[in-house]
């Protein structure tokens, strides 16, 4: 694969389809849905700091 040729569209509506793809497994997945409503949102928060952390500092540098 060459992401080289990606463009920002490319980008975003992955970012798009994943987002609705999530929304999707939990409205399918009564016990899921149960774990996610039941989360702190914190938690969250954290994890997705966590996650954008490489990106964010390979796209300063």
């Amino acid at each position: 694969m060459n992401f080289k040729k990606y463009t920002m569209l490319d980008i975003f509506l992955t970012k798009i389809a994943v987002f609705f793809a999530t929304l999707g497994f939990v409205s399918l997945i009564p016990g899921l849905a149960n774990l996610v409503t039941n989360t702190h949102w914190a938690i969250f928060l954290t994890i997705s700091i966590i996650l954008a952390l490489k990106p964010l500092i390979k796209s300063f540098r």
